[in-house]
């Protein structure tokens, strides 16, 4: 029989991190990984509507990041428990990406509002949760020191979020809808 998925160890209100130390749920370290984790999942999500295969590829890099990125805020910092980081070509390979999608690309003029394309929407929503994740990690960051490889990255993804969304819009015979302020036509 295998593992079972609950143990009732967190009834109490805490959670294991790695290297055993416990802390309640609501603790700035499982915000922090919590939310990446919840990134991870709008991740998938974009990778199950997507059939370029480029962009497939990168998803799946992104999606194992951040699951190692996760794994690393999970991990108390009392541990002596070393977790595999992230290094600074995985940065380099989002920056590739999005130089990529951009120069197949119009110039971006104005502010993108989402909804151009039902992918496009769900990339944008992933570049906000990346951005809470972001802040988070921050915090988190003037509280325990988190790899400076970690900010940096999340702080790319959301470019690469932000990119792919005009690119999903594009693709998918969308059009990106630009935000007009009250009184002004475009």
């Amino acid at each position: 029989m295998g593992m079972k998925i609950y143990t009732r160890k967190g009834d109490d209100g805490t959670t294991g991190l790695i290297g055993g130390e416990r802390v309640k749920k609501h603790h700035l370290r499982v915000e922090a990984y919590g939310t990446v984790d919840e990134l991870n999942s709008h991740i998938g999500l974009l990778r199950s509507f997507s059939a370029d295969e480029g962009v497939m590829h990168v998803l799946s890099e992104i999606q194992n990041n951040l699951f190692t990125a996760g794994s690393t805020l999970a991990t108390s910092s009392n541990s002596d428990f070393v977790i595999p980081g992230l290094e600074d070509s995985d940065v380099d390979l989002l920056e590739r990406a999005i130089d990529q999608m951009d120069a197949k690309l119009p110039e971006l003029k104005n502010f993108i509002l989402p909804g151009g394309s039902t992918e496009g929407a769900h990339a944008h929503i992933a570049r906000c949760v990346c951005r809470r994740a972001e802040r988070l990690v921050v915090y988190l960051n003037e509280e325990d020191s988190v790899a400076a490889v970690i900010i940096q990255y999340l702080n790319r993804l959301s470019d690469y979020l932000f990119t792919l969304a005009r690119y999903l819009d594009l693709s998918k015979g969308g059009a990106e809808i630009t935000w007009s302020p009250r009184g002004h036509k475009n």
